[in-house]
């Protein structure tokens, strides 16, 4: 599924190019944070959603979790903070989604890179850079879909142990004839989460 991929011995960042279909939507599941511990319903909940690839942003924790996910659909995984001593994994990745011979979108996949609702520096630099228009990121198991600095921000919140009184999610990217849509979903319910108020 992947086209291309650069690489250094550190791997610190790689591209990837996926191919829309052509006659469907195309349908991404984000996850973030196992800490080798997905939530007993992600498996059910992402096999439903039948995704043409899973993005991991990173914390990934025991590299069996990859392979459980790897039955149910590619994956495209960036390191975390808890995963710096694994081999194979890049800090970076972006991502360029292509129907035929045009770019429908650029992303940037990474672990850390928001403060709060802002996009750090060094991040902003990178997806600008390598064009991305959205930023998918990981590590504060907080859910979140916002702007800043011209880009998207999406964090789609964590599949595994519960931080705090955090909801337990997994985020949806979705590409089809009438744009591009972000969501997520609750590994509790199996419906699509909104934010209390």
């Amino acid at each position: 599924m992947p086209a291309r991929a650069k690489s250094s011995a550190r791997r610190v960042h790689v591209s990837e190019v996926l191919t829309l279909p052509e006659d469907r939507a195309f349908h991404a599941v984000v996850v973030a944070d196992t800490h080798s511990q997905p939530h007993p319903n992600a498996r059910k909940i992402i096999e439903g959603l039948s995704p043409d690839v899973i993005l991991h942003a990173g914390d990934i924790g025991d590299l069996a979790v990859l392979d459980q996910l790897r039955e149910l659909a590619p994956v495209l995984a960036v390191r975390g903070n808890i995963d710096a001593s694994t081999p194979g994994l890049a800090d970076s990745m972006d991502i360029e989604l292509r129907a035929g011979e045009r770019r429908v979108l650029r992303f940037l996949l990474i672990h850390i890179a928001v403060y709060g609702p802002k996009l750090r520096a060094e991040v902003a630099r990178l997806a600008q850079v390598h064009a991305a228009r959205l930023v998918v990121c990981g590590h504060s198991h907080v859910p979140f879909l916002g702007r800043d600095k011209g880009i998207t921000l999406f964090n789609p919140g964590s599949i595994g142990p519960r931080r705090f009184t955090l909801p337990i999610l997994l985020g949806v990217l979705q590409v089809s004839a009438s744009g591009i849509s972000l969501r997520h979903v609750s590994c509790e319910t199996g419906e699509t989460w909104l934010p209390p108020g």
